[in-house]
């Protein structure tokens, strides 16, 4: 919370009739009424007109230009993503992680998930004011989060009027149609007023197969087929006399057995036919506030939110793998050709996974501000009271029931009338539909997957269920104790009590894990906190030589969890000027995260991890044939198995088993130390020109990391702890069939960069008002604590990874001409990564070592994406607006070790898809 409720404090003017009028102001960064926080702290505005001058659909969308975003956890992109934070859309600033940036809206927490996502979708973009963002830790005035930084969402008040606008866009390639309908009413006296804000949004999804770099797999348009997928739509069986898998030829009879061929490349299934690149999105919202003055000197504000978000999703059909679910085509089977058990593999094409997110938000705000004198000093006031309340529905479907598919493999029998049924003769199993796995999609036969039966027998509709709770109270004070000779020292305190719930239930099959859905169980926990604050702002010197002006600030939280236990946190930073066109700043914060429900009290969860088997011969730092190898079974020539149990060919490598991971409710916070130095200079031989540069340094320790697979592996067979290989399962073939791994408290990171920035606002010409707003930040470091082959923690380098540029920089250019027409350049820019090297594809850097490791890498360029709009205002107070983002159509290259592993493509969710083209009118009445 901020000093009052929203983030405002109150300016004071005398006017003749000697009542006291209060000045509604804004403040992020500083409880301390008319604490100038813009100058003294890294703070980034966008305003209502960089707003409408970007087209964009959501707050993430908008924030995710900025050059000192990393990479969303999850995006519009991610159609892979599963669990409760899914249809979310996150900022991530500084590449530290979404949950580690603090999110406000009016100066109050937003809700978040039980992983402690805050949603920034659900804001409606009609009602913004105004967006700031403070590039730095601020958790010694805002708590737990705020470590990379604050975003805080100024909305509309006391609006008095109402506008319509309505927008429409889609890709140049004819999908992704874009539709956003809002309206904003509002009606003032002199006293107060209320704003209601309306806005439906309806995006249609994107899928892979159309864009260039996903429609042939992974591996891109010049290498079609290499990143196919052995587990097809053929389907396949395992032939143990000649050790090959066979599929049926076009046209074979699947009853023969003669008509089955070894399964080559030319069977692979590419899944990226299936798979959405960019998921479809509804919204709907609706923003109150309520401003009103109840007497001269006391204000009571209210902000009422309701938003519900659908979001659509598709991946590809499951890969189904027999031996995985020990569900054998029986030799009793109607549809097994060689009358014994065999193994088989099959992409169940005929239904792909389909998953619907609906979230439901309710958001309460309602708090009273006032304003007194002691002395002829003023002082404010403030107490408040936030509910955010979120539930959550997911339904899914296209994993199948492991119940079923166990009787629809087992004996069967065709009847007289030609239909298959389960069982035998004479003894049929009710509600049961046998099913046939080796019959290739679009091959229509009893038992085919693509028969309405057989679909209606083997997958389920699934439903998971949750729901979130945010209350919090808080009471404030802040003013001016006593003047010194600089001016007056700012004071601010305050208290605040926080009660988080949240709940999360999958569906039974989920929890059971009989389904081919990720095992995973009820998340389900509260905690509490208490927490007082306080904050000095002390001028040391004023309007003196060298000296403008010289101020201090310090800040310290006391943070009382029910879980943990106790924090604290302080934060100091100083401002001075030496002239008045220069401006010296800089900050020191301690920062932290407390675990959230979910890293505490989450259940467990199931996925197909990458790693390294260090007992694989082929491998860096291969151990195959020592002690705590053949301890585990695993044969001296053992070559580690990935996707459907073929040899790995390239590592890291997928594992064809769920491995399980869970929470620790014995986690600690999260800590770091910020620190940040800058420059600010208006120099005065050129008029309407702003610099800045600022560096930054972020070191954080106890970070909550999952206990990585190859760690465990390195610790067990590598150094010998046997006691780190409990979690491990093996196969009889050697392969690694299970593992389970938790949260802890053992990471580090610490990154560090500089944020430049110039806007220049030209001296209107004869051909308009130009104005140059340019804005970069470089990562210098970015380095995590990880091991390397020998076990030992070692600090592996970042910066410059996919994900991590090195350089993120942007520059908007606005040409305004007589107050009619508005153009608008905007240019994104992203300097070259390294993305690993693969067998078969180019490898610019072969001989390149890291830590004393071979660690090859694939330089790729940069690349610079342009955005343009050009909108008219009319007589009659409408607007019209023209758009179309990437106007060179501009793709990026392929990243062939697969990219952002989070969405499956090879290809970043900041590049651009394809040119989107968009209309907009808006109407003021």
């Amino acid at each position: 919370m901020a000093a009052v409720v929203p983030a405002v404090s109150f300016a004071q003017a005398q006017p003749a009739s000697g009542t006291t009028e209060l000045d509604r102001i804004q403040v992020t960064g500083s409880r301390i009424r008319g604490v100038e926080i813009e100058n003294q702290q890294p703070i980034l505005t966008v305003s209502r007109e960089d707003i409408a001058r970007s087209g964009q659909a959501t707050v993430a969308d908008l924030l995710q230009n900025i050059s000192s975003a990393g990479s969303p956890a999850i995006s519009r992109a991610d159609a892979l993503a599963s669990g409760e934070n899914v249809g979310g859309y996150y900022i991530d600033i500084r590449n530290l992680g979404a949950n580690r940036t603090l999110v406000l809206i009016n100066g109050v927490r937003l809700g978040a998930t039980t992983g402690g996502y805050q949603d920034l979708s659900q804001i409606p973009v009609s009602a913004i004011e105004r967006i700031d963002i403070l590039k730095d830790g601020a958790s010694a005035l805002y708590g737990s989060d705020a470590i990379a930084a604050v975003v805080n969402v100024i909305t509309r008040s006391r609006f008095d009027g109402a506008e319509a606008s309505v927008q429409y866009g889609q890709y140049s390639d004819g999908d992704g149609g874009e539709t956003i309908y809002s309206a904003t009413f509002g009606t003032t006296n002199d006293r107060g007023g209320i704003t209601v804000s309306a806005e439906v949004m309806e995006g249609d999804p994107v899928f892979a197969g159309d864009r260039f770099f996903s429609a042939f797999g992974d591996a891109g348009p010049d290498y079609p087929g290499s990143g196919f997928s052995p587990v097809s739509q053929n389907g396949s069986w395992y032939d143990e006399a000649t050790g090959t898998w066979l599929t049926l030829r076009e046209g074979g009879n699947p009853a023969n057995r003669g008509d089955y061929v070894p399964h080559t490349a030319e069977y692979n299934a590419n899944s990226n036919q299936q798979m959405m690149v960019q998921t479809g999105l509804e919204r709907k919202s609706v923003f109150t506030n309520i401003n009103y003055d109840l007497t001269d000197r006391i204000t009571f504000n209210s902000d009422i939110l309701y938003n519900k978000r659908t979001t659509d999703q598709q991946i590809a059909g499951y890969p189904y793998q027999s031996a995985a679910f020990g569900t054998l085509l029986s030799g009793d089977s109607a549809f097994n050709p060689t009358g014994e058990d065999i193994d088989f593999r099959r992409r169940l094409w005929e239904v792909p996974r389909t998953t619907r997110s609906e979230l439901t938000t309710f958001r309460v705000v309602a708090g009273l501000t006032g304003y007194f004198e002691v002395n002829e000093r003023p002082w404010d006031w403030g107490v408040s009271y936030a509910n955010n309340r979120n539930e959550v529905t997911k339904t899914g479907h296209g994993d199948a029931s492991l119940l079923a598919t166990g009787p629809a493999l087992g004996p069967s029998f065709i009847d007289a009338n030609g239909v298959a049924r389960c069982g035998t003769v004479g003894s049929v199993i009710a509600g049961c539909t046998p099913w046939n796995p080796l019959l290739p999609a679009g091959v229509a036969g009893p038992g085919s997957l693509g028969n309405a039966d057989v679909q209606n027998f083997l997958f389920p509709t699934y439903t998971d269920s949750g729901e979130t709770s945010s209350k919090i109270y808080s009471a404030n004070l802040s003013g001016g104790l006593f003047e010194l000779p600089a001016g007056d020292l700012g004071f601010a305190v305050g208290i605040e009590r926080r009660e988080e719930t949240g709940r999360f239930v999958p569906d039974a099959f989920n929890q059971s894990g009989n389904s081919t859905g990720l095992p995973a169980t009820t998340t389900q926990g509260e905690y509490d906190v208490n927490e007082a604050y306080l904050e000095l702002n002390v001028p040391v010197l004023a309007d003196m030589a060298f000296a403008q002006e010289l101020t201090l600030n310090f800040a310290s939280r006391y943070s009382d969890y029910s879980n943990f236990g106790n924090t604290t946190n302080s934060k100091g930073s100083f401002l001075w000027r030496p002239i008045d066109s220069l401006a010296v700043r800089g900050t020191w914060a301690q920062g932290f995260r407390a675990p959230s429900i979910d890293n505490l009290y989450g259940g467990i969860g199931g996925s197909f991890e990458s790693y390294t088997d260090p007992c694989s011969v082929g491998v860096s730092g291969s151990v195959a044939g020592n002690a705590a190898c053949t301890a585990a079974g695993v044969s001296p020539t053992y070559v580690q198995l990935g996707q459907g149990l073929v040899p790995c060919t390239s590592w890291p490598c997928q594992t064809p088993d769920q491995f399980i991971s869970g929470s620790n409710p014995d986690l600690g916070p999260e800590e770091s130390i910020s620190k940040t130095a800058g420059i600010v200079w208006s120099p005065g031989f050129a008029e309407g020109l702003t610099l800045s540069l600022d560096w930054y340094n972020y070191k954080l320790s106890n970070y909550i990391i999952s206990d990585s697979v190859n760690r465990i592996l390195r610790d067990c067979y590598v150094l010998g702890d046997a006691s780190r290989c409990d979690g491990v399962t093996r196969a009889a073939d050697g392969h690694i069939s299970g593992m389970f791994y938790g949260l802890t408290n053992l990471g580090e990171l610490e990154t560090e960069g500089w944020d430049f920035g110039a806007r220049y606002r030209m001296a209107d010409t004869a051909f308009g008002g130009f104005t140059f707003d340019w804005q970069t930040s470089y990562l210098s470091q970015y380095d995590s604590l990880g091991q390397n082959s020998a076990g030992e923690n070692v600090f592996i380098g970042g910066a410059g990874d996919p994900g991590l540029f090195r350089v993120r920089s942007t520059l908007s250019t606005n040409w305004e001409v007589n107050d009619e027409w508005n153009v608008t350049w905007n240019m994104r820019y992203y300097s070259g990564i390294n993305d690993g090297c693969v067998t078969n594809r180019p490898c610019s850097d072969p001989d390149r070592y890291q830590l004393g490791e071979t660690a090859p890498r694939n330089r790729l360029g940069s690349n610079t994406f342009h955005n343009l709009q050009v909108s008219y205002s009319a007589p009659w107070d409408g607007t019209i607006s023209v758009g179309v983002d990437n106007v060179l159509d501009r793709e990026a290259a392929i990243m062939f070790s697969g990219g952002n592993v989070s969405t499956g493509f090879p290809y970043y969710p900041e590049f651009d898809i394809g040119r989107f083209m968009y209309m907009r009118y808006t109407q003021r009445f």
